[in-house]
């Protein structure tokens, strides 16, 4: 024997079932032209268009207080009761206690959606990878000793070397070069304190820095 299926909880409006509130689209079908404006306006999928006329499929969807496809209905074929109806609703079923909650739990989750973007944003920020760029007389400065030195025990580490030489002749003479390298953390940590090292070692070694880019 199949088990019976689940109670599904009935479509409400602040606390009110839906099928308690008066408010329904009716359709005139002999105004309507079938423009099809209402079916591509309402965003809760109340209309169809059959044989050329809408037909209001799902009135129950329908967003209680919303007028936009009779508004917009260039016949007037689409018409609501008057708001009264629902005005006097709300009095009587007093749901402003329960649209407080609603709009408490609103807040709330508003909240935490703007913490876990503004997280992101922060995480966005930090640049824990960036190339460098660096040009002049490598031959005698011993730039990548030194550079590995500046490394030790720190999270990072050098990667994606090249060093770029005009000619053999050129780099026996001590030439200008130039050389890229990218500094990576392997922590996912900013790399700014250890760029801000390597600005400085680029000046002690008399070395030109061409550009810093974060990757």
């Amino acid at each position: 024997m199949p088990e019976p299926k689940p109670e599904t909880k009935p479509n409400q409006w602040h606390g009110i079932p839906r099928e308690d509130i008066p408010w329904l689209p009716t359709i005139d079908a002999e105004a309507c032209i079938g423009c099809q404006l209402c079916y591509v306006t309402c965003g809760r999928a109340v209309f169809e268009i059959e044989d050329s006329v809408a037909v209001a499929v799902d009135p129950m969807n329908c967003a209680v207080g919303c007028s936009t496809c009779g508004n917009v209905c260039p016949t007037g074929a689409i018409t609501f009761p008057q708001m009264d109806a629902v005005w006097k609703l709300e009095r009587e079923r007093q749901i402003f206690r329960t649209v407080k909650k609603e709009a408490a739990r609103k807040h709330e989750r508003e909240d935490i959606a703007k913490a876990r973007a503004d997280a992101q944003a922060a995480v966005e920020l930090v640049t824990t990878r960036a190339r460098v760029e660096v040009a002049g007389e490598f031959g005698d400065k011993q730039f990548l000793v030194r550079l590995e030195e500046l490394l030790g025990d720190r999270p990072y580490d050098i990667v994606n070397l090249r060093l770029e030489v005009p000619t053999v002749k050129g780099a026996r003479a001590k030439a200008p070069s130039y050389m890229t390298f990218e500094v990576a953390s392997e922590t996912q940590e900013a790399v700014e304190p250890f760029l801000n090292d390597v600005r400085a070692l680029i000046r002690d070694v008399s070395l030109v820095l061409v550009a810093i880019t974060g990757l």
